[in-house]
């Protein structure tokens, strides 16, 4: 069954997301360069932490 979705409810889910992904960027840049690396390294950390950002939980905490 297909759901419609209004372009408020899109962008709210495209905030979200968002928002997760700056977050989780700013912690493992963070925590990379608390750990020594340079800062070619720690912004490597960041994207790897936005890659592991979980969609799930964002789409979760939206219903809350």
């Amino acid at each position: 069954m297909k759901q419609d979705v209004s372009a408020e409810e899109i962008r709210c889910i495209a905030d979200a997301v968002r928002q997760a992904c700056v977050i989780a960027a700013q912690e493992g840049y963070a925590n990379a360069a608390m750990s020594g690396l340079c800062d070619e390294g720690a912004f490597e950390a960041a994207v790897s932490a936005m890659r592991m950002v979980d969609l799930n939980v964002v789409l979760a905490n939206l219903k809350e």
